[in-house]
């Protein structure tokens, strides 16, 4: 178990005046971005590393996300602390450390079970508790649907028509589409049973969302 110095804090409120530099706005956001010790993440020999704005190798060739697109996705979610959040990509654990500083009620799915079972070790480690599961998050997670948000840390070839349908009434699905290389960042709003509206952001680059309505996990 890691501790959580005042230098860390320090280099926490860089990041986090780095971040407002780049444009990110929401209060909510920049709080749990500065309250969530990313060092934790990381070895203690790249101690450098965990607040530069950057993203970092973290095994099974999936990446930290960059504290920007962390935040950036966040804001877009439009959290509120009520929000019932569904996540997908678990990945480090990192996403879904901030979106617990706004919400508890978070489920989080991730692909790959060595990530799975390292994450959840990690959550215990830090008394966190969101519901985690194992398993093909391209689908969604349907036992526990509706949510008022989904947030999906992978790069999708499409829109899974499972994850729109899993929103609640005026729910907002934030989720990187593209290729391999590069993916533009989608907000879908569910307005009726039917009717959904979508807004384009800025491209990115994100491992690829493997699964069902993902990427082929064999071919990847």
């Amino acid at each position: 178990m890691q501790t959580d110095l005042y230098k860390h804090k320090g280099m926490r409120r860089a990041l986090v005046s780095q971040l407002r530099q780049k444009g990110i706005k929401d209060e909510r956001v920049l709080a749990a971005i500065e309250a969530v010790p990313r060092h934790f993440f990381f070895d203690k020999a790249f101690l450098e590393q965990a607040y530069q704005d950057k993203a970092f190798p973290i095994g099974e060739g999936q990446t930290i996300s960059q504290p920007y697109t962390v935040a950036f996705q966040s804001e877009l979610l439009q959290l509120k602390p009520t929000d019932k959040v569904l996540e997908i990509g678990t990945g480090s654990g990192y996403q879904c450390c901030v979106l617990l500083q706004i919400t508890p009620h978070v489920y989080t799915i991730e692909y790959k079970k060595a990530l799975y079972e390292k994450a959840v070790k990690f959550f215990k480690t830090y008394g966190l508790h969101p519901h985690t599961f194992h398993g093909d998050g391209s689908e969604g997670l349907p036992r526990h649907a509706p949510y008022d948000k989904i947030i999906v840390t992978a790069g999708a070839p499409g829109v899974p028509k499972s994850l729109v349908k899993q929103l609640t009434l005026g729910g907002i699905l934030v989720i990187p589409v593209g290729g391999e290389k590069s993916q533009k960042m989608l907000r879908i709003t569910r307005k009726g049973e039917n009717e959904f509206t979508k807004e384009e952001f800025s491209n990115f680059k994100f491992v690829p969302l493997l699964g069902k309505s993902g990427w082929d996990a064999e071919t990847m």
